[in-house]
């Protein structure tokens, strides 16, 4: 049920999809706003490729960063101004999602290296694996999980001090904790099947469907209902 009295989840949109995707499937607020069910007093959508102002902490229950084709090492404007504002709202204890693109911006954005990925381009449904077992975020989850993937630059070294919580055979740092309130994920949550296919290149083969229960998506909602709960506690 929708809270009037909360402040809105920001859904930071990093840059937009190849064209043929958006056909088929939309941009990425979409992706987030179908898989946590949002109303639309539930979210703003932020586009710092287009200029847009940065919202004020204060006025933001938390905010998720989406992916992007993109490349962090390429450094546009607007992707470094985002990674000042991450800074600042860790700073602030806000509650932070990165994924993908985002995780890998807020790896950089806190002291981390990012990078091609040694192992070259990974995609498609991949297992992840948990390297931690006391993380409330993924009480439950089961020691390994199947997620979907489509990344060629990756997290090389995290920051000081944040915690690499689960790994894949081809990327060290699947999920990352900074601070209590801040983590990301290399992974989509926020994928369902359609959008796997439709991200996926022509000359790869289609991923495969999530078998039994989409653990990823379990964690998006998680993290949708913590920051809820801190909105409500007050920062």
């Amino acid at each position: 049920m929708t809270d009037s009295h909360a402040l809105p989840l920001a859904l930071f949109q990093l840059d937009v999809p190849p064209p043929e995707v958006v056909a088929q499937v939309g941009e990425q607020p979409a992706w987030f706003i179908a898989a946590l069910n949002l109303q639309p007093d539930d979210y703003i959508i932020v586009r710092p490729h287009l200029g847009e102002t940065l919202p004020n902490l204060d006025q933001i229950s938390g905010a998720i960063l989406s992916g992007s084709w993109a490349m962090v090492t390429d450094r546009p404007e607007w992707s470094e101004r985002t990674a000042a504002w991450i800074r600042d709202a860790v700073g602030a204890s806000l509650p932070l999602l990165g994924v993908c693109y985002g995780h890998q911006l807020m790896a950089h954005a806190l002291g981390g290296e990012v990078g091609d990925n040694p192992h070259g381009w990974e995609g498609g449904l991949k297992t992840v694996t948990q390297n931690v077992h006391d993380d409330p975020w993924l009480a439950q989850l089961p020691a390994t999980f199947p997620a979907w993937l489509s990344h060629r630059q990756s997290v090389l070294i995290p920051p000081p001090h944040a915690q690499v919580l689960a790994h894949s055979a081809q990327e060290s740092c699947q999920i990352i904790r900074y601070t209590p309130q801040a983590i990301s994920l290399q992974f989509h949550p926020e994928f369902t099947h359609a959008i796997a296919c439709a991200c996926q290149s022509d000359n790869r083969a289609q991923p495969a469907a999530m078998p039994g229960k989409d653990w990823p998506h379990e964690l998006l909602q998680r993290f949708w209902q913590q920051t809820r709960a801190h909105a409500h506690q007050g920062r």
